[in-house]
């Protein structure tokens, strides 16, 4: 007989398995572990996307001063603001990224351009000095910085804001020379402080202790404020030679090879005899042709080549070839005002009043569709050859802008007649011109009275047409010799 054992009459307690417990208190630390660890960054969760390896700051700044060489101080901007942008806190990358702002800004025609970006290198100079208050040459370049905002066309209506700046960068350079009396960099830039504060025996003063320097033959700035000091002093061969030395140091800086070309023109401007004078504005010309291929090869689209080779041809007379180089240069920046008005001044010198007018339309007060075409030039727009209708903000009068309204109102009041009356207009130009003179009357110092009478010739010929006269009026004298501002 088979007897199977008897089943328990209730379910059996389990007991504990030493091993079991032990395994699973391994496995909580295990996991407690691996959690701080993530949280640390040691350990990377799954399926994360494979990192990307991130530049060096130092490497965006290299690539900056290579761009910067080239001449392409847009890109170099580009690549300095990375470089801050991963490494905020160093001084020296805010400083050169200041300096290479600053100098960005002399290839900007529109005020406000100018403005704009003197203020964003104001601001990285600011930072520079915040993070590094011992360092020299943070202040060095923040004088430098300071000194190019105290632009009088920019504060025109602020004079107070124009000589704080000239006193602040004052203080900065005096200040980068208490931390560092042998700072090359600092000599210079102090000098070009002083230069525009009009002490230029002080300037002369300092630009000599720089030049003691041994490091200060191998900078730029030394060489292109030496030519400052030179040019105003009126040694216009003498800076020449120092634009040449720094044009060595930077060949591709094109802004160098137009001042160094306007020395030139400058130089031609005081032959009395216009063919001994030719050869010297030619060689101007070769410098400002050498700025134009410059900027063709490195891929720099910047009118202001063209634009002083348009200027100085207008001075030799050679009209076609300047209204030429002006469209080029309108070309590359199609909605500027104040191409359209140099544009305008060189129809204006030529006597093709009629094709001034658009021109100067478009300059001082704005203009858009068909009449922006007009203004370059055309005949009509023709969008399949590129040539199409813009919207054009007129400049605002100021001391560089000024030639614009009052030749636009002078060829206004000359070409009014009783069927054709453009003297309204005419009249407000002149209204707002004699507002303009009236308001900065320093800023016009040297040329009031003559602006003046041109003002107050075109007044009179359209209060002779208001009360009657019927006679052709001639474009007054003064009005036909007007200067053209010389970039």
């Amino acid at each position: 007989m088979n007897l199977y054992p008897r089943r328990p009459l209730f379910a059996r307690r389990p007991q504990s398995n030493l091993y079991r417990m032990f395994l699973w208190v391994i496995l909580i630390l295990a996991f407690a572990w691996m959690l701080q660890q993530m949280d640390k960054g040691e350990i990377q969760p799954l399926f994360l996307d494979t990192p990307v390896p991130t530049r060096a700051a130092e490497s965006y700044a290299l690539e900056g001063d290579a761009y910067f060489s080239a001449g392409k101080l847009d890109a170099a901007i580009l690549a300095y603001q990375e470089a801050v942008r991963v490494d905020p806190d160093n001084a020296a990358t805010w400083a050169k990224l200041a300096r290479i702002q600053t100098y960005s800004s002399a290839f900007l025609i529109a005020t406000e351009q100018r403005r704009v970006r003197l203020q964003e290198a104001l601001e990285s100079a600011r930072k520079a000095v915040e993070l590094a208050p011992d360092d020299s040459t943070a202040h060095a370049i923040l004088a430098f910085t300071l000194d190019w905002n105290a632009d009088a066309t920019i504060y025109k209506d602020d004079p107070q804001q124009l000589q704080k700046y000239l006193v602040e960068a004052e203080q900065a350079a005096v200040r980068a020379l208490q931390l560092d009396s042998a700072n090359a960099l600092a000599l210079v830039f102090y000098a070009e402080v002083l230069l525009d504060q009009q002490k230029w025996s002080q300037a002369e003063q300092y630009m000599n202790q720089a030049s003691q320097r041994g490091d200060a033959q191998n900078l730029m700035d030394f060489h292109r404020v030496n030519a400052y000091l030179l040019e105003t002093l009126g040694q216009y061969n003498l800076a020449i030679t120092e634009y040449d030395k720094a044009i060595a140091l930077e060949p591709n800086f094109t802004f160098l090879y137009r001042r160094a070309g306007a020395n030139y023109r400058r130089l031609a401007f005081e032959i009395p005899n216009p063919e001994a004078a030719r050869p010297v504005y030619e060689q101007s010309l070769e410098y400002f042709d050498k700025a134009a291929k410059i900027n063709e090869q490195i891929g720099v689209k910047d009118p202001g080549p063209y634009l002083s080779i348009a200027s100085t041809y207008s001075q030799m007379g050679e009209f076609f070839a300047a209204a030429r180089n002006a469209q080029k240069a309108l070309a590359f920046d199609p909605t500027n005002a104040n191409i359209y008005g140099q544009l305008g001044v060189i129809y204006f010198k030529s006597r093709n009043y009629e094709g001034s007018i658009y021109s100067l339309k478009c300059a001082t007060y704005g203009c858009s569709g068909k009449d922006s075409c007009l203004g370059r030039g055309l005949d009509d727009c023709y969008p399949n050859l590129g040539e199409n209708e813009q919207e054009i903000a007129g400049a605002p009068i100021d001391p560089n802008t000024i030639v614009y309204y009052y030749t636009y109102g002078s060829v206004l009041a000359a070409l009014s007649r009783p069927r054709d009356n453009k003297c309204g207009e005419a009249m407000r130009v002149f209204e707002d011109v004699r507002t303009e003179l009236n308001a900065n009357p320093d800023a016009y110092a040297d040329g009031y009275q003559t602006i003046l009478s041109i003002i107050q010739a075109g007044e009179a010929i359209c209060e002779d047409l208001a009360s009657g006269g019927a006679s052709v009026s001639p474009v007054p004298a003064e009005a036909n010799e007007t200067v053209m501002p010389a970039p």
